[in-house]
């Protein structure tokens, strides 16, 4: 995607979210035996998870961001950080070129609705004792949006904009397909009009043959409501049917940011080689897939230097003592690699 900053005589276009060293790290309570040792001065060592490390993003507006990456890896919890619904442990979260801490209340409001998540499980974060009607209209009513009139109107429509009938307004949650419901927490992100969706692996829990139709659904909000979308997958293919750019994380970290078909023609960084090279095709049918070596280090107990370098074949002893930092190698693209 061209950005204003590379034409000539253009001012540079602040991104619609922006992530500067982003981090969240997990820990536990002391248990009672833990905090009497503490009173005698022999304070236990307490495991630290570092779920993400020090995260710096930037999303245009209009673009969809692939995020690609291994279970485990930190993906939903960077996008929970970014909607707003875990607080991050260290860094900032920018929004339309401002603060998201120093926010005022009313421009709180403003990020809180215009960034909104889609989760991989509809039915689990759709309230099973409310009709499909009341559940839409519900942020309408906390937040005052329309009054009691308006509402009816606003939640048929949406129903409709999603492909779904307005007489399903009320029905409850659990008279739905798995596609359907998934269209219905569609329909209640979008009844805030929100401009930024973080869509968390929204299709995984679907049937192959409902996937496209949903796909295809996000395609065409993108243009009829010019929305943002960061869009989490473990899904190659699928990211790169619908994504301008490609990120792609690694224990925590972004290990290779990308333009799409740039990406995918030439993958830099050694993950993103292992994982493009065990994507089904037709034109490797013959071929004998096999997944990435070893497991992917526990977060408790990261490896030292690369997070990368027991899995992968190029390391040096470099990589097993420093950890690389993410630098420029093309115009828009950056990798953490010492190999370039």
């Amino acid at each position: 995607m061209l950005m204003a900053a590379d034409i000539p005589g253009e001012a540079e276009v602040t991104p619609v979210l922006e992530l500067r060293g982003l981090g969240r790290e997990f820990t536990r309570r002391p248990v009672l035996a833990e905090r009497f040792l503490s009173l005698f001065g022999r304070k236990p060592e307490i495991p630290v998870l570092k779920a993400v490390r020090s995260v710096n993003l930037a999303v245009q507006e209009g673009e969809v961001l692939g995020l690609v990456g291994e279970s485990g890896c930190g993906k939903s919890t960077l996008g929970r950080m970014i909607a707003g619904i875990t607080p991050p442990s260290h860094g900032e979260i920018v929004y339309k070129g401002e603060l998201v801490s120093d926010l005022s209340r009313e421009a709180l409001k403003e990020f809180t609705l215009g960034v909104q998540m889609i989760f991989q499980d509809p039915y689990a974060s759709l309230n099973p004792r409310q009709k499909v009607g009341d559940i839409l209209a519900e942020p309408l009513r906390v937040h005052r949006m329309a009054t009691s009139k308006e509402i009816r109107s606003r939640v048929d429509d949406t129903l409709r904009e999603v492909g779904l009938d307005a007489a399903y307004r009320s029905r409850y949650p659990h008279q739905f397909s798995g596609g359907q419901r998934q269209r219905i927490d569609i329909a209640r992100a979008l009844i805030v009009e929100p401009q930024f969706l973080v869509c968390d692996e929204p299709i995984a829990a679907l049937d192959v043959s409902i996937q496209a139709q949903v796909i295809n659904l996000f395609l065409k909000l993108r243009e009829s409501r010019k929305l943002t979308y960061l869009f989490i997958s473990h899904d190659l293919s699928v990211v790169r049917h619908i994504a301008d750019r490609v990120a792609i994380m690694y224990l925590g970290e972004i290990v290779e940011l990308a333009p799409t078909k740039e990406l995918f023609a030439d993958p830099a960084h050694p993950y993103t080689r292992t994982l493009l090279e065990n994507i089904p095709s037709v034109k490797n049918r013959r071929r004998k897939f096999a997944a990435v070596k070893g497991e992917i280090p526990s977060p408790l107990n990261p490896p030292s230097g690369c997070a990368f370098h027991p899995r992968c074949s190029f390391a040096t002893d470099r990589c097993r003592a420093e950890a690389p930092t993410g630098r420029q190698i093309s115009p828009g693209r950056t990798v953490s690699c010492h190999l370039f």
